[in-house]
């Protein structure tokens, strides 16, 4: 008998809310709307509705694990709390002057992101930390209690404390905010030395306010999440999907809430990179597309690119660095605003744009009938025959073509003086080139050859969009897993316990102390792992470590995995021979004569998860049965062609299908164009192979 605990994956998302139930009999998914006022009112809906397919009852739930977009969207939309800044004398504008990088250079009129925290609620003390930790001026403690008084008498809701080298030396962070918690004990404060430890005040001070601004609504969320819960008889644990691609629990997630600022697109390439890892695939392009934003990460040897940095609530065209840089762990990915809520709209110049504003879920696409009047992606796919318009989501939202043609001719047709297929076709077509540019540049900036990858391609709308942008790209293979129209939730049941600790400590490589090493790292996998512990209890785990190293006089650094061991001062060669391999890696070449700095370490302690089974591939010997024939618009033909309509369960390993065709499941839709071929596979993924290509 199947004695698998019954576990459930939820990823809230701009549109839809995605669960999935996993139980002795299999997998159980479903989607429903996201509720924006009450989002945990959609999980505990999608809980029920999944266990209702499944057969159990909720009640044999005994674990949850959950990942949000609650964060960014408070940090876009400017909704958290109010948060005040204490930081170094002579160092209060750091937020809003930013760096010497501007994200468009001949803009005249380029307009900065506006800072969280206004300059009358950002406070400086005298005080100062040297960059080796050194103290250079002591931090008076009744200067401590005189301000926190001045922040308790003003009202606000959250502290952020963020000093000048506190990743050295944090003992003022904690003097000040020991001050703040005599005075209000229950007042929100968070220190940059426990968030961020590192080197680089602006992103360290940005991510320390991100983390105070949202903390108070996300554990207050969190706790009214655990309570509904509770209500309806779930006694289940609790955890959060991180941003770094693992779980934490959800005391660790409320008191650092800013290490949730990717973890639903985070759930998806955890998913991504285990069917890489099943099907053998090194080279992998994995694409999330749901209703609000498309996501592109680059997964190598099964395993999905990090980073130590991050930029949210960009302002400009969503370019880089337009908006504000967090220093979190997060899994490396390009997101733009392209999904299938996407709204299309004519700009001065009489040309058809999408995005990056959504329609959400509240009031959606206008073919949800909830009061939209944009017309979307998803107007533009069920006008172009791409989307059944009675087996959306199940049927359990019927679509109304009549409304999608209305938007798509009011609002850009009729402007246009063209048809509502050829509005219909212009927004298909610029999304989908807005998204393999996206994928071009993020491949391009990481020193790849985007042709010699697979593309794995997951959520509600990427199945639909995944041949178009493998023509676009050049990309000859494809991967559909099962149950990707939920496949971040699916990607929240695989992913293992794991915390990132990081420290800033800098040093020249000539002038490597192993002995301050040592101390530092063992700090940090002291810190590791006393969170996994406290999630995994004895499970096994493995360590990973990272330096972040540079050439004397660059402006930024580049990861270099190190071996996790006891280091001797005569390791310097082998660290310099590491960095000079990942720097040739990257940028093709290395620099002879420079010296060689560390600037920031990073360790990671995460549960040992089992291979998964590897994957023999099928180039399909049977032929798929049609239910019936629909008419779709291929894109690259720049025509509507009649297609096989098959359901997605009758593709068994070896079955195959012709494109076109359209590969029917409860949560998405498989298109397959004229130039693929689909073949199932026993994992039960769907492999489409472009015709004619050596494979």
């Amino acid at each position: 008998m199947d004695r698998r605990p019954i576990r459930v994956g939820v990823d809230i998302g701009g549109t839809f809310t995605d669960v999935a139930l996993e139980h002795p009999g299999g997998l159980a998914t479903c989607k429903v709307l996201t509720d924006y006022a009450q989002p945990e009112r959609a999980i505990l809906d999608g809980i029920e509705t999944a266990a209702a397919q499944a057969g159990i009852a909720p009640t044999a739930i005994v674990q949850v694990i959950h990942g949000t977009t609650l964060v960014t969207n408070a940090l876009i939309q400017r909704r958290g709390a109010r948060t005040a800044f204490i930081t170094t004398e002579g160092f209060r504008d750091v937020v809003e002057m930013r760096s010497e990088n501007r994200f468009e250079q001949y803009d005249l009129n380029l307009e900065l992101p506006t800072p969280l925290v206004p300059r009358k609620d950002r406070f400086t003390v005298r005080e100062r930390i040297g960059p080796g930790g050194e103290v250079l001026l002591a931090l008076d403690p009744a200067e401590a209690e005189a301000m926190a008084r001045r922040i308790v008498e003003g009202g606000y809701e959250a502290v952020a404390i963020g000093f000048m080298h506190a990743y050295a030396n944090d003992s003022h962070e904690r003097l000040m905010q020991a001050a703040l918690s005599r005075i209000a004990p229950d007042l929100s404060s968070s220190i940059s030395s426990v968030v961020s430890p590192r080197m680089r005040e602006l992103p360290r001070f940005n991510t320390v306010i991100a983390n105070a601004y949202v903390q108070p609504q996300v554990a207050a969320y969190l706790r009214r999440l655990a309570d509904r819960l509770r209500g309806a008889g779930i006694a289940a644990q609790v955890f959060m999907m991180h941003s770094g691609g693992g779980l934490i629990p959800i005391e660790t997630a409320a008191d650092q809430p800013v290490r949730l600022l990717e973890s639903g697109p985070a759930g998806g390439a955890i998913f991504a990179a285990e069917f890489a890892r099943s099907h053998g695939i090194d080279k992998v392009l994995s694409f999330d597309m749901g209703g609000t934003t498309a996501k592109i990460c680059l997964i190598e040897h099964g395993t999905p690119r990090t980073a130590n940095t991050f930029e949210v609530a960009r302002t400009y065209r969503f370019r880089k660095g337009s908006g504000m840089v967090v220093s979190t762990p997060v899994v490396e990915m390009v997101e733009i605003g392209a999904g299938g809520g996407s709204i299309a709209w004519i700009d001065a110049m009489g040309r058809i744009q999408v995005g990056p504003r959504s329609a959400g879920s509240e009031p959606g696409p206008a073919c949800y009938q909830r009061g939209g009047t944009d017309p979307t992606v998803t107007d533009a796919n069920l006008a172009l025959g791409r989307i059944d318009p009675d087996n959306f989501a199940g049927g359990a939202i019927p679509l109304s073509a009549e409304k999608s043609e209305t938007a798509l001719g009011s609002r850009l047709a009729g402007i246009q003086g063209i048809t509502v297929p050829e509005a219909a076709f212009g927004v298909t077509e610029i999304v989908d080139e807005n998204m393999a540019n996206a994928a071009r540049v993020h491949t391009v900036e990481n020193g790849r050859d985007i042709e010699h990858f697979t593309m794995i391609a997951f959520g509600g709308g990427a199945p639909l969009h995944a041949c178009r942008q493998c023509e676009k790209l050049g990309i000859e293979r494809l991967l559909i897993p099962p149950g990707a129209g939920v496949g971040s939730a699916i990607g929240f049941l695989r992913a293992p316990f794991s915390y990132e600790a990081t420290r800033g400590l800098f040093q020249k490589l000539a002038d490597f102390d192993a002995v301050a090493t040592n101390g530092a790292l063992g700090s940090m996998e002291a810190e590791a792992r006393a969170f996994v512990e406290a999630g995994a209890g004895t499970a096994a785990t493995h360590t990973r470590l990272t330096a972040f190293m540079r050439y004397s006089g660059q402006g930024w650094e580049i990861p270099v995995p190190l071996p996790h061991r006891v280091f001797s001062p005569g390791d310097a060669h082998m660290i310099a021979d590491a960095f000079e391999q990942a720097y040739r890696t990257l940028f093709g070449r290395v620099i002879d004569g420079l010296a060689v700095e560390i600037t920031n370490w990073s360790l990671v302690v995460a549960t040992t998860l089992p291979d998964p089974d590897p994957v023999t591939r099928l180039d399909g010997d049977a032929t798929a049965g049609a239910t019936r024939r629909r008419r779709f618009y291929d894109a690259a033909l720049r025509e509507a062609v009649e297609a096989r309509e098959i359901d997605r369960a009758a593709m068994g390993p070896g079955v195959a299908v012709d494109g076109p065709a359209v590969i029917v499941e409860r949560e998405t839709a498989t298109v397959v164009t004229s130039a693929f071929r689909a073949v199932g596979q026993p994992d039960g993924c769907l492999l489409l192979l472009r015709k004619g290509a050596t494979a």
